[in-house]
């Protein structure tokens, strides 16, 4: 049976979108969408699923791990080496927060807007 339905897209409410998709642009190496705008902003590549960046007035990033903000969604990124990816990503921006629940298999960072995101590895 098809499935009744198939996922798009995934936005991430921010601030500063072209900020959070040039961010992610860097990290992934996918391409920007072309009408990405100071509104709303995207990266193609992943297939059919489009990652998008949207602008929301007074925006309040999660707290994790703490919930007086809640982080709502993260997203899984899927990486060859923990270690080396999590330097790369801190290097393009990301911040570490201080909680790391299970490093030795995953790593939770938070890009500039302060979603947190996990790094997994793929195998």
């Amino acid at each position: 049976m098809a499935p009744l339905m198939t996922l798009s897209a995934i936005t991430l409410d921010c601030a500063d979108p072209m900020a959070l998709m040039a961010f992610y642009q860097r990290a992934t190496g996918l391409p920007p969408h072309p009408k990405s705008d100071g509104e709303f902003a995207g990266l193609g590549g992943f297939g059919e699923l489009f990652v998008g960046f949207q602008r929301v007035d007074g925006y309040r990033p999660p707290t994790w791990p703490d919930q007086v903000v809640p982080q709502q969604l993260h997203v899984c990124w899927g990486v060859d080496d923990l270690d080396a990816a999590e330097e790369r990503l801190v290097g393009l921006g990301a911040g570490r927060p201080g909680r790391q629940p299970q490093p030795e298999r995953w790593r939770v960072l938070t890009d500039p807007a302060g979603h947190p995101f996990c790094l997994v590895t793929k195998d």
